[in-house]
């Protein structure tokens, strides 16, 4: 039998860019899907975003980094003198106004690696590595030896992780393949006159009798004007920062800088206070 998969990762909120990656996968007959983690934020995509995924039948569903940030901002686990999680926690109050409850219960019972068999191809799916879906040792210039986690517990043929939103592959120091389908959301490479190419990324990974027949990586036009449309009309928090990515390509996610004056210009450090206390995390004192 010839699978035909696409493999997704890293939509980041972004749901028009995802719904042209689905459509693109349609037309070129997949027939299964899998999906690497970080479906959320900080884009305006909520309870949309998992109709989609249900409503292509995606099989495989790891937990990424954001939907742990989200989760630790629900819980209380957070540090607000760190600009990023004020970042975070304000962003995840917009995005409980946008999900059902079931959607959080399901993040949270997501495993960090799913093990999948097709046609005796053993193949390892991970946001990052099997025990640690953040940092940065997967990056595309990292030694070899940084990736030997991938196939530790299992004898994998194949492992594919996300993340780094970059389109990878390279092989382990024993010849395994190892592969990266790069970001549907928010695609990022270093190279100056590549960085610029903001289309949605992903790979289409067909496996027939024989083995490993074709892998594509792929990258879909879109109409970035209606995303940003739908972040305004969501009234998205952080909302100027989210449409900068579609102009210079540099998500501010690490930038404490502008982070700290946009949140201080918005009043978000005082929000990011205001919800952890609904929830029961800070009291009226602190």
């Amino acid at each position: 039998m010839i699978h035909k998969i696409a493999v997704l990762s890293d939509v980041h909120g972004n749901q028009t860019a995802l719904e042209a990656v689905f459509a693109d996968a349609h037309a070129n007959g997949a027939t299964d899907f899998w999906f690497l983690g970080d479906l959320l934020l900080p884009g305006p995509g909520g309870e949309a975003l998992f109709e989609l995924l249900e409503e292509n039948n995606v099989s495989v569903y790891v937990r990424g980094n954001w939907e742990d940030c989200f989760l630790a901002a629900l819980d209380g686990n957070v540090d607000l003198t760190d600009e990023t999680d004020v970042y975070f926690v304000q962003l995840s109050h917009y995005l409980l106004d946008h999900i059902s409850p079931s959607r959080v219960e399901f993040i949270r019972q997501l495993p960090l690696q799913t093990i999948k068999e097709v046609n005796g191809l053993i193949v390892s799916l991970t946001h990052h590595l099997p025990q640690k879906n953040y940092g940065p040792e997967l990056h595309t210039f990292r030694p070899v030896e940084n990736f030997a986690p991938l196939f530790q517990e299992f004898e994998a043929d194949i492992a594919i992780y996300g993340h780094i939103h970059h389109q990878v592959l390279r092989y382990s120091s024993n010849d395994q393949l190892i592969l990266n389908p790069g970001s549907i959301g928010q695609p990022v490479n270093d190279w100056y006159r590549l960085h610029g190419d903001l289309r949605a990324q992903y790979m289409f990974l067909t496996i027939d009798e024989a083995g490993i027949a074709d892998i594509d990586f792929k990258r879909v036009r879109y109409d970035t004007s209606r995303e940003i449309k739908r972040a305004e009309e969501a009234e998205l928090s952080y909302l100027e920062l989210y449409k900068t990515f579609f102009t210079t390509g540099y998500p501010v996610t690490h930038d404490i800088s502008l982070l700290k004056d946009y949140g201080h210009r918005f009043g978000y450090h005082e929000s990011a206070i205001q919800f952890l206390k609904s929830l029961g995390h800070l009291k009226d004192s602190e």
